[in-house]
């Protein structure tokens, strides 16, 4: 099994105002280093080479960010120990407090590239029915075999 991810942000200025100018302008690198970060799969992207033109819902500014890994340690290595983590801490500068969850993760099979529809009904399980193997967070990170247990 692989680990997918979904992460949404809610954005406090247009991509093209100068206040978020430092975010948009290291997308590409960082992706760059997703890519190349030990475990990665995918990762979902456009034309452009993100994701920030991807409409997803109907307020044109949430954003989204999708990926698949090899391991949670993967993912948690990428997000905690590269430079991704700089612009984590600077999230309040750019990014709305979203109330609900803003991120899951749930297990997919090898091989296997959710879509985005995918990963909006996990987002929204997790809302409604909390933490389950089915869809979590990095608090609850629930293994492959009590994924595997919970759909025996």
């Amino acid at each position: 099994m692989h680990l997918a991810q979904l992460n949404i942000a809610k954005v406090k200025y247009s991509l093209e105002a100068p206040e978020i100018k430092e975010f948009v302008d290291n997308l590409e690198p960082v992706n760059n280093t997703a890519e190349s970060s030990s475990g990665f799969i995918w990762r979902l992207k456009d034309e452009s080479g993100d994701a920030t033109d991807i409409q997803v819902f109907s307020d044109p500014n949430i954003i989204v960010n999708m990926s698949v890994w090899d391991s949670v340690d993967a993912l948690k290595n990428f997000i905690f120990k590269t430079h991704h983590r700089d612009f984590l801490r600077r999230k309040k500068e750019w990014f709305h407090n979203i109330p609900k969850e803003s991120y899951v993760l749930w297990w997919v099979p090898v091989g296997h590239i959710p879509t985005v529809e995918e990963a909006l009904e996990k987002l929204e399980y997790l809302r409604k029915n909390g933490e389950t193997p089915n869809a979590f967070s990095f608090k609850s990170n629930y293994s492959i075999a009590e994924y595997t247990e919970s759909i025996v």
